[in-house]
């Protein structure tokens, strides 16, 4: 059986309550799944304004008026002298890029003294380092170089994913534990696709060489029919790992304040 993300964690959470829970880097995805469990609260934290008017309207899954933060992780005072049981950190590592670039390396460090029991990340192991030899492969790569090209020509910044090795090491430097780690493969399918390329015509929009935005405009189409009719084809574009993290605390005497 297939098991989506969230329910691999749940799965790791066994019986054991969730407690108090903070959802370090909340979206529409995360904050729906957190709705479904029994805790005793809970608090989404995001550092972008429009994402928060989207999760508190309802619109994209609703969220308690005092559950949902909006703040930045460079603030050393956001959320000073809390800590929660559970800590979830969903794809949390490679969107700060867009909020505090070249940052990651002190994430952990600065969730450290706000996990009381567990710490959970989802992570997406890099696929842009290199040009994989299967169609699919390829595929997932020029997808991912279009979207960030469209995006830096927009002066907006992509996102930086980091592998597996490089988390499990600087969980180590910050005083976690790792009880368990684990690669997910991926199929992307249509809603990857879409997604993924609606970011690069809103980033063309932004395109003041119009000439430039016509020429980015017919690749993205191009590229979307020709992924689209893959996924047709095959079932998926297969490639690729997601991976979970489960880690507790270490024994270093921290001052959260």
């Amino acid at each position: 059986m297939n098991l989506s993300l969230y329910e691999r964690l749940a799965k790791l959470q066994g019986d054991e309550p969730w407690g108090a829970v903070l959802d370090a880097g909340t979206g529409p995805a995360s904050l729906r799944w957190l709705r479904t469990l029994s805790t005793s609260r809970w608090t989404a934290v995001t550092a972008s304004q429009q994402m928060a008017k989207k999760l508190a309207d309802g619109s994209e899954g609703g969220a308690a008026p005092d559950g949902l933060v909006v703040g930045n992780w460079l603030d050393p005072q956001l959320l000073a002298g809390e800590t929660f049981d559970t800590v979830i950190a969903d794809y949390l590592l490679g969107a700060i890029e867009g909020f505090a670039p070249y940052w990651q390396h002190q994430l952990f460090d600065r969730l450290r003294p706000l996990v009381g029991k567990r710490l959970y990340l989802i992570g997406l192991e890099p696929y842009v380092t290199h040009v994989p030899e299967d169609a699919a492969g390829k595929l997932v790569c020029e997808i991912g170089r279009l979207r960030d090209a469209c995006l830096l020509l927009a002066g907006d910044r992509p996102y930086r994913e980091y592998p597996l090795g490089w988390v499990l090491d600087h969980l180590t430097q910050a005083d976690f534990r790792i009880l368990g780690a684990e690669r997910v493969p991926i199929r992307y399918g249509e809603r990857f696709i879409t997604s993924q390329l609606d970011m690069c015509y809103r980033a063309v929009g932004k395109f003041t060489d119009r000439g430039l935005a016509v020429a980015f405009l017919k690749r993205i189409s191009g590229l979307s029919q020709q992924a689209m009719a893959f996924v047709e084809r095959e079932g998926g574009l297969r490639h690729g790992y997601d991976y979970i993290v489960v880690a507790e605390p270490g024994s270093r005497v921290l001052s959260n304040v």
